[in-house]
């Protein structure tokens, strides 16, 4: 299937497609259309496929490939799973971008992908890096005195996204403030702080160790 037709079937692309033909468009869907046609191209010659191999092993027609790879449009969830099937990798490596220091990814924002039929989005925040190990927590945490944490073992990443409340979290020199649905990415091998801003701040913590 022709991927303008892919779009078109999500109708939440709709009209942001609309919108790039009349030369304005949706900057985070043109960044994202962009980010994934260098992953898929990155990818491929990796793997050392031709685009003729490469759609047949993800069961797609060649210039749907060819489309993607030039960044037009915005591919579905089933055809970024398909490709990295194909490809060897997960799904994350296609549309994570590289990391800064300390990444935030506030509520609504982020790589979004859309299912084909279903009402489903899936917003990547963080891809786990090979070798690594991943705890998971939840925090709850009241105003007044902030937790500061001295440095963890090195190679510490912590990843929060918060559900109620807000707080400011981050290392010590770096810290942001974030609120509901926010996520925020930070080196968890520096002193680093959590303070709650808000009673009953509520966030889902994961402590990555490589």
């Amino acid at each position: 299937m022709d991927i303008v037709r892919q779009i078109e079937r999500i109708g939440v692309w709709s009209e942001r497609m609309e919108d790039e033909s009349r030369g304005g468009g949706d900057r985070s869907s043109r960044d994202l259309a962009a980010l994934i046609a260098a992953s898929v191209r990155r990818e491929r010659d990796r793997a050392g496929l031709s685009l003729t191999e490469l759609a047949k092993r993800a069961g797609i027609a060649k210039s749907t490939l060819s489309q993607l790879e030039s960044g037009v449009g915005n591919p579905s969830v089933e055809t970024l799973w398909g490709l990295g099937a194909a490809l060897g990798v997960p799904f994350s490596r296609l549309v994570d971008p590289p990391r800064p220091n300390v990444r935030v990814i506030r509520a609504g924002e982020g790589p979004v992908t859309y299912a084909e039929k279903a009402d489903y989005a899936a917003t990547l925040l963080s891809s786990c890096p090979p070798g690594a190990r991943r705890d998971i927590y939840r925090i709850v945490v009241q105003p007044g005195e902030p937790r500061i944490s001295e440095p963890h073992m090195s190679g510490t990443t912590e990843h929060v996204t918060l559900a109620t409340g807000r707080a400011l979290v981050g290392p010590n020199q770096e810290a942001v403030e974030i609120g509901p649905g926010d996520y925020v990415a930070y080196p968890g091998d520096v002193p680093h702080i959590f303070k709650a801003l808000e009673p009953d701040t509520v966030a889902v913590m994961v402590m990555e160790h490589i």
